[in-house]
């Protein structure tokens, strides 16, 4: 049986497509289609239902210093109100799943992947002492409003919000609905993510979509655009076999940490480079190149495979991301995606595809 977000009325009011997605009904598109959904939030500022991600709290003086045991970042060094990004790992140095915590002031709050909620809160459980106090957040709706636009949007309900530094976080009211707001997010674009109780998740939706700038957006949309941003989603780019090094995540790393699950394989690749490097893909041809694509080199030897494809509507052609060989990954190698037996060429390129706009303070 699918579960429904507290939107799941809303979204059937507002005409968009469900679909099955990590055992929730969930929006893939709106009446006005996924590029243009797409671009709205590249121009203007739109708003995206995430509740089916999970959210925790872990409380306790230790609560951070228990974490940091788990994860090859700083989490004891996190001041109150700010955010990082970071992964579980598992023994073999495979990423379990990738995080957000944020340092409140009774310990950390966690927003998991809504595919590994189960796994993760299971983990996290048996992993951390009686010293803290692991409690689960079902009853909590998480909302994003993404976009060069979210910012204005923002300020007219709350200050303190509007005043918020990319990854950090204050809880705060809008129109005397109690919530925590940060501003992150999972389009490259400057954005805030909303916690929010869900009976008033519906209402505090409809006060966003009813500003002129605001629309909403789907999951189609969602992916589309955090993949041209280079962002990981957990099972393509990340899975239990792939580590932090491998998928490009070596700025997660706190310096001289070497007490986390997998620690001894992940840290020899931090330091001597892995075989397998995270690398974007142009594609030099109208056809998509789609996940599981393998990719050759000129003598038709397998060197990789892609993790995830699609149509960039901000560039108009074909993106991918894949895991390629290191030695094969330089910018602007010219490889081989097969598709069907038929050879699309690739090029090796930067990521993100298209640059992050992230609002970072200047002291």
């Amino acid at each position: 049986m699918l579960k429904q977000t507290p939107l799941y009325a809303l979204h059937l009011k507002l005409g968009a497509k469900m679909v099955p997605f990590a055992g929730y009904q969930m929006p893939l598109q709106y009446s006005k289609g996924i590029i243009h959904e797409h671009l709205h939030c590249r121009s203007q500022a739109s708003f995206f239902d995430i509740s089916h991600m999970g959210q925790c709290l872990i409380l306790g003086d230790n609560a951070a210093g228990e974490l940091d045991q788990l994860t090859p970042s700083d989490i004891t060094g996190l001041k109150t109100g700010a955010q990082k990004y970071t992964v579980l790992t598992n023994s073999d140095g495979g990423i379990i799943d990738d995080i957000i915590i944020t340092r409140i002031g009774s310990g950390l709050m966690i927003i998991v992947n809504a595919a590994c909620k189960d796994k993760d809160f299971t983990y996290l459980k048996h992993q951390l002492s009686g010293q803290c106090e692991f409690k689960e957040l079902p009853d909590q709706a998480l909302l994003a409003l993404q976009g060069p636009a979210a910012a204005s949007v923002i300020a007219r309900f709350s200050a303190p919000a509007a005043d918020l530094s990319f990854m950090q976080a204050c809880e705060t009211g809008i129109n005397g609905i109690s919530c925590t707001i940060s501003r992150s997010g999972y389009t490259g674009e400057d954005g805030f993510e909303i916690s929010v109780a869900n009976q008033y998740a519906e209402q505090l939706a409809s006060l966003l979509l009813a500003e002129n700038e605001v629309e909403a957006a789907g999951l189609g949309a969602r992916d589309t655009l955090r993949l041209e941003a280079g962002l990981s989603l957990y099972g393509h780019e990340l899975n239990e076999t792939i580590t932090p090094v491998e998928a490009g995540l070596k700025w997660i790393f706190k310096k001289g940490h070497n007490q986390f699950p997998g620690s001894v394989k992940i840290l020899d690749q931090l330091h001597n480079g892995s075989e397998k490097i995270r690398a974007g893909l142009v594609v030099e041809s109208k056809i998509p190149v789609r996940d599981g694509a393998e990719i050759i080199d000129n003598e038709g030897k397998v060197i990789g495979y892609v993790t995830s494809g699609g149509f960039s509507p901000s560039l108009g052609k074909p993106v991918a991301m894949a895991q390629l060989d290191r030695n094969l990954a330089s910018l602007g190698n010219t490889l081989y995606a097969m598709i069907r037996d038929r050879k699309i060429t690739v090029t090796v390129s930067q990521l993100p595809f298209i640059p992050h706009r992230y609002h970072r303070k200047t002291s």
